[in-house]
């Protein structure tokens, strides 16, 4: 395989795909790059469900090899919400500060100790002909009560790292791409690289 597809627009998440499958020799496009601007319709119900979908389609579309990622925040009190509807929890305008908000509103109350979460990550490889293979990378950590630190985005501010003793926000992104949902799952694809490949 000497290119793949990244099932993306986002040039951050371009940029740390491309860092790693540099590494194997593998040249990397974004949607953007191809000038493909449909929307891949996510109705699955599980994150594995949603990156597959669209890993699949956008493979079949291209005849080539696709990555794509679905992530977001699974917080236990909440009883796994925002989870695949992490982007969208506030409404369809995927706005942030909304969604942080409203975490935190169904979160008052709730002491500190079961205030527990994790980001999850789960990449899906679509190879034409292939079955789709999938890996999940995850962050554990705990809600605060209110927003801290200015870096990041999404719900960065809220997610506290208790072996970092700061929030995602709080981190440079050097630190938290090296400890990101997204990390740990870029890290399990580059171990199993030759049985994904």
């Amino acid at each position: 395989m000497k290119k793949i597809i990244i099932a993306t627009h986002n040039e951050g998440k371009v940029r740390e795909f491309k860092s790693m499958f540099d590494e194997f020799g593998v040249s990397v496009q974004s949607l953007k790059d191809l000038d493909y601007h449909e929307e891949v319709e996510e109705t699955g119900s599980t994150f594995k469900k949603n990156a597959s979908l669209k890993a699949e389609v956008i493979a079949e579309h291209f005849n080539e090899p696709v990555l794509a990622d679905d992530s977001g925040l699974v917080v236990d009190a909440l009883d796994g919400e925002p989870g695949v509807y992490s982007a969208r929890y506030a409404g369809e305008d995927k706005d942030d500060r909304a969604n942080v908000e409203k975490v935190l509103r169904k979160m008052e109350g709730v002491e500190n100790k079961k205030r527990t979460a994790r980001f999850v990550c789960v990449l899906a490889v679509a190879i034409p002909g292939k079955t789709t293979y999938t890996i999940e990378g995850k962050c554990e950590g705990v809600i605060t009560q209110q927003p801290i630190g200015e870096n990041g985005f999404g719900y960065d501010p809220i997610f506290y790292v208790p072996s970092f003793l700061k929030t995602l926000a709080q981190m440079e992104s050097q630190e938290k791409n090296q400890i990101s949902h997204r990390a740990n799952a870029l890290k399990e694809l580059k171990d199993r690289w030759s049985e994904v490949f």
